[in-house]
């Protein structure tokens, strides 16, 4: 999980390195880390959300209001830059996944291996969602100081975990392996040391 001193150096890093990006791409990264290890996993929701069809694609109509539904501050042509850039056979639409791969900070094999088996360690049922079900006996809530005092039942604490990895404003209480792969990628992007993504990982998954 980002820390919160985590997120503020990884906000303060991208809001610093925009001033002197002038990659579209890049700048819309930048733009989505600003707001801390879930910036990506939120533009993921956010266009989720838009694919009324289900078809796993984007036109440039519906990836400009994605932008702008999400809140990142670009003009029109820069928007268009960016969608013409990650159209790589021009089809005039963008493939959803291939847009998210894109767009998450540049990862190596052992850190995405580590995020990989992370998901799966929660997935118990394997049915590649993670719900409150699955969580039970992995994550543990009795040493949460909530519980202790008996405010919150362990489902509510749960449920406060799990929305940790979705999307302030559409949390449905499920995280898929994308969403977490999204979550981490903000995540990793705020450690620079592979050694303490590693040690950091195994510690709060039990790898």
């Amino acid at each position: 999980m980002a820390t919160a001193r985590g997120n503020r150096e990884l906000q303060q890093k991208s809001k610093a390195a925009l001033q002197t990006c002038t990659d579209p791409v890049e700048r819309l990264r930048l733009k989505c880390l600003s707001r801390g290890a879930s910036g990506i996993k939120g533009i993921g929701r956010q266009f989720k959300i838009m694919d009324d069809d289900n078809s796993r694609s984007l036109d440039k109509k519906e990836f400009a209001k994605g932008i702008n539904d999400f809140g990142v501050d670009m003009s029109k042509s820069e928007v268009e830059e960016v969608f013409s850039l990650l159209d790589k056979d021009n089809s005039g639409v963008l493939d959803f996944d291939e847009f998210l791969a894109a767009l998450r900070p540049p990862m190596n094999a052992t850190r995405r291996g580590l995020i990989k088996q992370a998901f799966r360690k929660l997935d118990k049922t394997g049915d590649g969602v993670i719900t409150i079900e699955d969580l039970k006996g992995v994550y543990n809530c009795k040493k949460h100081p909530k519980y202790i005092n008996g405010e919150w039942t362990e489902d509510q604490i749960l449920r406060k975990f799990l929305d940790s990895f979705d999307s302030p404003d559409d949390k449905d209480g499920t995280v898929t392996q994308d969403e977490f792969m999204n979550y981490y990628s903000g995540v990793s992007a705020s450690v620079d040391n592979d050694a303490y993504f590693s040690l950091m990982m195994t510690n709060a998954w039990n790898l």
